[in-house]
């Protein structure tokens, strides 16, 4: 329903169709008191490297075990992940067009241990809000409702595999080697297309 608010997961550099779906939301909620579910995009992204389509995920601990809330998820920062994920960017997106003049924003989070899951997130897309230009009324969660009044439920929809039904090829570095890859982290469509990206965003459909 057009003019409908939102409810989504939280997500760690989020898919394409999942800023889209924020984009044209008058208001979002994120969901931070679900039961932490495993193999989602709440802590990991697709990226397009030099192989194809590359998964980067952060690693979890969950102190309540299998009925861990999000909000309560830790990053583990046992192995350097973040260097391995930042070197993974650097080496799928050094040579697209706007590289150079966003990364700097996204660095930082590389460089910094965060203890929560749902804050490295977070900061992220307040972010990518920035950098689009967007402002939406962001809040979160205080409790877990199963069937939410007055927002459309998004928490399971935009977290699994799941792409818009029409997403339109744009260029991608890799492309004439492995083919348009859909419905990847937004920092591909930030480097790759620029300051075209909002209006790339208000052109998917769902």
């Amino acid at each position: 329903m057009a003019g409908e608010g939102i409810i989504v997961s939280t997500s760690y550099l989020p898919p394409i169709g999942y800023v889209s779906a924020l984009l044209k939301a008058p208001e979002i909620i994120v969901e931070l008191d679900e039961t932490y579910p495993k193999q989602t995009y709440r802590n990991h992204c697709c990226i397009y490297g030099p192989n194809g389509k590359q998964t980067l995920s952060i690693p979890v601990n969950k102190p309540g075990g299998n009925h861990t809330k999000t909000r309560d998820i830790r990053i583990s920062y046992a192995l350097p992940w973040n260097k391995t994920h930042w070197r993974a960017i650097e080496a799928a997106y050094n040579n697209s067009p706007f590289f150079m003049y966003y990364q700097d924003y996204f660095i930082p989070f590389y460089e910094k241990e965060y203890e929560f899951l749902a804050d490295i997130n977070s900061k992220i897309l307040e972010t990518v809000f920035r950098l689009l230009r967007i402002s939406r009324p962001l809040s979160f969660t205080e409790t877990y409702v199963s069937k939410p009044e007055g927002f459309r439920d998004l928490r399971q929809e935009l977290t699994q595999k799941h792409a818009p039904s029409v997403c339109p090829v744009y260029t991608q570095t890799f492309a004439e080697k492995h083919g348009f890859i859909p419905n990847l982290s937004i920092i591909d469509l930030l480097f790759n297309l620029g300051p075209e990206t909002p209006d790339y965003l208000d052109s998917i459909l769902e």
